[in-house]
């Protein structure tokens, strides 16, 4: 971590009263004794009492390249921190300050499915051309896909069974990360499912994740039941209610929080034993909503966009987003898709609020979306026929 700018105080000189009288013999020893002692206790203070946020501030002031890798871990002032969270907390700055280069960045796509993907060949178009620039992993949980197109043959990683609504969805993330992180090429992670299909050509994605420094991770704050009320006072006191976030699972992820999210172990194990189905007093908690937007607002809030670049539409308030059917599937509609550009989340309380926030890529206003979901597998060859109209920028 950078070291705060050091502040030095400027001594005035005493001014000099005219005239013949005479000073007392001991003002002005008194006066200089009192000046050195204020200045030695004021160090001193600063020396035990650190200001963390003056780092931040004097970053921000002055614009420095060599503040560019400073990180701001959350302070927490009301408790002392544990030695898990010391340890965790040690090795996410060292990561987040160290940058990661490659002479030939990539994209790592990361297919979670149950098994063979119907979306193939909508994919093989989208990456034709771009053979140097990705990389794709799949991991089929119940059964062995059945590959169509060249770049996903021998890119199936070792799998296990994922249950919904249970831990076993976020390790199968996490093995789809292990296995991409592999390749130091990939600079940028991807999580996409079966019903997903891209919205833009290879090169706007590309560019739209590469460019800004930036994990595309959802993340708000829902004080209803599904939100808040799916939080248990066991993850105390690593994960306080304040923090407790709720988000869609289709992240996109730069590679320092990749590795971040693989080192982890200390907020893992909370929402591995405390966030499940069937918890006490009737709570059903979700780990693959909760566990990732609570984590990054804990240990880099600021490195997170808080929306997902993976389209999926709720409107229709019930347990399971709309799905898209061939009929439903022309022209307009994904143009519509590809040109919001606000963040849609509603609370799960009483009061549904909903809160709209812009899109902001790099300082700029820009579309949300990259992908989109739940497509059944009926609407490929109207995909196929629209790909080239509707990814074109």
């Amino acid at each position: 971590m950078k070291t705060p700018r050091a502040w030095h105080a400027r001594l005035r000189e005493l001014p000099m009263m005219s005239g013949s009288r005479q000073r007392p013999p001991l003002k002005r020893p008194v006066w200089i004794i009192a000046l050195v002692s204020m200045v030695c206790m004021f160090l001193i203070a600063t020396y035990v009492y650190p200001i963390q946020r003056s780092a931040v501030a004097t970053c921000n002031f002055l614009s420095s390249r060599g503040c560019s890798n400073y990180v701001d871990i959350p302070s927490t002032p009301s408790r002392a921190l544990t030695d898990d969270e010391i340890y965790s907390h040690v090795v996410i700055k060292e990561v987040l300050k160290s940058p990661l280069q490659s002479k030939n960045p990539k994209i790592a796509f990361l297919f979670l499915t149950p098994g063979t993907l119907s979306f193939e060949r909508l994919w093989h178009k989208f990456f034709e051309g771009h053979e140097d620039r990705f990389s794709v992993y799949v991991h089929a949980s119940r059964e062995k896909p059945w590959h169509v197109s060249p770049y996903f043959i021998g890119r199936d990683i070792r799998s296990d069974k994922v249950v919904w609504g249970k831990i076993s969805m976020v390790d199968a993330e996490r093995r789809l990360l292990a296995n991409a992180l592999r390749d130091p090429d990939n600079q940028h992670f991807v999580l996409l499912s079966d019903s997903c299909v891209p919205l833009h050509d290879f090169d706007y994605v590309y560019n739209y994740l590469m460019f800004p420094n930036v994990s595309f991770i959802d993340c708000f704050t829902d004080p209803g039941p599904h939100g808040n009320g799916r939080y248990s006072d066991h993850m105390l006191p690593e994960v306080e209610i304040k923090d407790f976030r709720k988000g869609s699972q289709w992240f996109t992820m730069k590679r320092q929080h990749a590795i971040i999210v693989m080192a982890d172990s200390l907020y893992y194990t909370k929402f591995r034993l405390y966030c499940k189905p069937g918890m006490e007093h009737g709570k059903n908690c979700y780990a693959d909503e909760h566990y990732l937007p609570t984590f990054f607002r804990r240990i880099d809030p600021g490195g997170i966009a808080n929306w997902s670049v993976t389209h999926v539409d709720w409107s229709e308030g019930k347990w399971h987003p709309k799905s898209y059917r061939a009929q439903d599937v022309t022209y307009e509609l994904l143009q519509n898709i590809t040109s919001i550009d606000e963040s849609l989340h509603v609370t799960s309380d009483e009061k549904k609020t909903v809160m709209l926030h812009p899109c902001m890529w790099n300082g700029h206003r820009r579309p949300c979306y990259l992908f989109a979901r739940k497509f059944y597998p009926e609407t490929l060859d109207r995909l196929l026929h629209f790909f080239s109209n509707y990814t074109m920028v």
